[in-house]
């Protein structure tokens, strides 16, 4: 199998320069003006390889047809998912430092994206984060791949602990933010643990995707009862 380009490109008018010390100058175009002391530089050249999109989902496509094809993740060697994905070792150690990267990487590829918060309200930041964890419940039932991975992931210690760090930890964070932000404008109590609040938001849906996965009980609106059940009673005291 050819391997995908990796992205390179030549800068467009890179043509030969004349080297310093050799006594010619450019002409300046039409209307120009030829650069003079303190005059503006060219910008700095961008240095780097850029991330080719075309590389990375060949990649992830050899990782989910290895673990199609019944491999385990812990057998899945960066050897191998290069030599099947048709590019060299060095290409993936260039995006990722391990497996484990690689790994949290391909899934959040196939998760929704995490939300952007309105930020008008405590209702509405909260609805918004958990609609999309509603969203990421109905991807694990209808991906395949991210079943397995997700699954797999459980039983490597090292993966799960990548993947809570990276991926989960974050969104977590951005709950419990909301429920401080709700404290601090007066729209929840605040003599309530904002961990213990952000618990009882979230608790709803976790339960109804990882311990009923095969329910259908994901529903629209979901988010949205769950918050306005639990904001029932969390509003301020009078």
């Amino acid at each position: 199998m050819a391997a995908p380009g990796d992205g390179t490109t030549t800068p467009p008018g890179s043509g030969t320069t004349t080297p310093p010390g050799s006594g010619k100058a450019s002409a300046p175009g039409p209307g120009g003006a030829a650069p003079g002391p303190g005059g503006p530089s060219a910008p700095a050249p961008r240095r780097g390889r850029p991330r080719s999109e075309a590389v990375e989902q060949a990649i992830f496509e050899a990782v989910g047809g290895l673990l199609d094809e019944g491999v385990p993740l812990t057998e899945l060697s960066i050897e191998r998912i290069a030599r099947t994905a048709g590019v060299g070792k060095a290409t993936i150690y260039r995006r990722w430092s391990g497996k484990e990267d690689l790994f949290v990487d391909l899934l959040r590829s196939l998760e929704p994206p995490d939300p952007v918060l309105p930020g008008t309200s405590a209702r509405d930041d909260l609805v918004a984060l958990l609609e999309s964890l509603r969203q990421r419940g109905l991807a694990k039932r209808t991906s395949a791949l991210l079943h397995t991975v997700f699954s797999q992931m459980q039983l490597y210690p090292k993966l799960w602990d990548a993947y809570q760090l990276t991926a989960v930890e974050p969104r977590r964070r951005l709950g419990l933010d909301a429920v401080l932000r709700g404290m601090e404008r007066g729209e929840l109590r605040d003599d309530l643990d904002a961990e213990f609040v952000n618990d009882l938001l979230v608790g709803p849906l976790l339960l109804r995707t990882m311990i009923r996965p095969g329910s259908s009980d994901l529903e629209p609106g979901l988010a949205e009862r769950v918050v306005d059940t639990v904001l029932d009673g969390l509003r301020p005291r009078a």
